[in-house]
């Protein structure tokens, strides 16, 4: 992607070659300091001895055909304050993101052609693709500017923010106060250039602190580029710059997408229409859909189904392990949980195996209260803490409640699993005189209420890197921090943390963020999951994120 060779990616080769990185964790830094996938890949063979299989080219996809998927259908029309990856899977078909991370966790570029950072990561350089608007005008380095812009604006409230916080904003005083009398803050771009266009199809940002994931982060999913002159919103006709257009919507409906008849920059498409459709909370009705060959695919195959799916001739299934987990998260400001031996005492209250075991089906691995899973290169390895009743009832009674604490949590129910692991975990604390109530939500509403409830079951999808969801969900003061949880300590370690290339070193300090949550933290998080699909043995071209995004310009249907 770029001539220049960054100065730390021989050193990421020596690591690779001295067993000191993964391959895959070569593949994704490599390519984040702006080495193309295919040289990386190349460079990771030949010091590994694997080699690099090129990826199948479609050029022999059929064409034609409608596919149509199980998905819930939520509101789309404000594509930067997305909140889950149901509303971003019908952007993507007509938006475009500056990045892709791909099947593989590997980062590629996509609106931007390529990118170059500097050796101190406090510069980065994008060069936009040159491709055109849907309605002819061409994309420029300012549209994506304005994009970030206001993704970066506190009263957009996006989730980019809390990942680039970090490295892109000051935290200011407002000059107001809130009801206890505590200054209200707000951020700002910590310097006016911070966001400069070089030139029509280019960028460049520049940090006020080092970071090394910044083409990741321009892949969250609420970072969609959208038209500037639609100002932020989206909906049926919108303009983009992807192979599709939306023709129809529905909230709890359907969400309908035509192929465009112009030329598209990537490969594809081949459907000529993508058919989003919403069955409702009951898994049983996605299972029946795709029995009867009513729908072709789902978005989440739910564990309970399984079964139901692997006696199906018709279809495959495709499973994925990732860094999808649930949290039951407290939060901190409410007087019942302000007291961090309270929090304590709910995270030693559970039993993580038996969580595992009896809500997903063993299909995972037991969490350790901390949201960085083994699978995230910059794990740290702590001792694992385990069920421990007496020492949860002690710190309760420390916390000045000898006879126990009566709480409600809110949950839903789709997928299932989350109820069952609210009720495997309710049934764990009152042993230890945690008396939880069960408030179950449709899914719909309980998206509407998720940051506000003092008591919450909400799940979180994967991401790359260990500190990106540490980053969205419990830095102070970011549109995603549903737990109030403020630390000054955990926030220096993080943006330190987010700025170190160096796999062995970065780890140490998230060993320290983990123990800070452990001990801290504003969570109690039973388990990680697997996840699996099943889709028609007629669609071709189909691959499993391990975000669930869908990708339907590279999809195909046999007649």
């Amino acid at each position: 992607m770029s001539d220049n060779e960054h100065p730390a990616i021989p050193r990421l080769k020596r690591q690779l070659a001295d067993g000191r990185l993964s391959r895959r964790g070569f593949l994704r830094y490599s390519t984040l300091l702006g080495m193309s996938a295919g040289a990386a890949y190349m460079w990771a063979g030949k010091i590994t001895g694997q080699p690099f299989a090129p990826p199948v080219r479609a050029a022999e996809m059929p064409k034609g055909g409608t596919l149509k998927v199980a998905m819930r259908i939520p509101k789309i029309d404000d594509p930067h304050t997305y909140s889950w990856i149901y509303d971003a899977n019908i952007l993507r078909q007509v938006c475009g993101y500056l990045t892709r991370t791909g099947h593989d966790n590997v980062t590629r570029p996509h609106l931007c052609e390529s990118w170059e950072a500097s050796d101190d990561l406090r510069t980065w350089t994008l060069k936009m693709r040159e491709v055109n608007w849907h309605d002819g005008r061409p994309f420029t380095a300012e549209d994506a500017a304005w994009n970030f812009r206001h993704v970066l604006d506190p009263e957009t409230g996006s989730s980019v923010l809390g990942l680039m916080k970090g490295y892109m904003l000051n935290e200011v005083d407002t000059g107001k106060k809130d009801e206890d009398g505590n200054p209200v803050m707000s951020s700002e771009l910590w310097d006016a250039n911070a966001i400069e266009v070089v030139d029509d199809r280019t960028l460049r940002l520049n940090l006020k602190e080092p970071q090394v994931a910044v083409p990741e982060h321009l892949f969250h999913y609420p970072f969609g580029i959208v038209d500037p002159e639609e100002g932020g919103k989206f909906g049926v006709g919108s303009n983009g710059t992807e192979a599709f257009e939306l023709v129809e919507f529905g909230v709890g409906e359907k969400a309908v997408l035509k192929a465009r008849k112009e030329p598209y920059y990537g490969e594809g498409p081949y459907l000529d229409e993508i058919q989003f459709i919403d069955l409702g909370d009951n898994p049983a009705a996605v299972a029946a859909a795709i029995s009867s060959q009513q729908v072709h695919g789902m978005y989440e195959g739910n564990v309970e189904q399984l079964p139901l799916f692997e006696e199906m001739d018709h279809v495959t299934i495709y499973d994925v392990v990732t860094a999808d987990t649930g949290v039951a998260r407290m939060q901190v400001d409410r007087e019942q949980f302000k007291d961090p031996r309270v929090r304590k005492a709910v995270r030693l209250a559970i039993d993580q195996d038996e969580c595992l075991k009896i809500a997903h089906r063993g299909l995972g691995a037991p969490a350790e209260h901390h949201h960085v899973s083994p699978i995230h290169p910059d794990y740290a390895k702590l001792g694992f803490i385990g069920r421990d009743v007496e020492k949860a009832k002690a710190l309760l009674a420390e916390a000045g409640h000898p006879d126990g604490i009566d709480l409600e949590i809110a949950c839903k129910p789709d997928p299932s699993w989350e109820l069952t692991a609210v009720e495997t975990m309710v049934s764990q604390w009152k042993e230890a005189g945690i008396r939880v109530k069960i408030n179950v939500l449709p899914s719909s509403k309980y998206w509407e209420v998720w940051t506000k409830v003092p008591f919450g079951f909400t799940s979180w999808v994967h991401r790359p890197l260990g500190f990106m969801a540490l980053s969205l969900a419990y830095r102070s003061g970011v549109p995603w921090n549903e737990t109030n949880y403020a630390n000054e300590e955990f926030d220096a370690l993080l943006t330190k943390a987010e700025g170190i290339l160096d796999i062995d070193e970065r780890r140490e300090v998230l060993a320290e963020l983990e123990e800070i949550m452990q001990e801290d933290g504003p969570i109690a998080q039973p388990l990680w999951r697997s996840l699996y699909v099943a889709y028609d043995n007629k669609v071709k071209g189909f691959q499993m994120h391990p975000t669930r995004y869908i990708f339907g310009e590279s999809i195909a249907m046999e007649s």
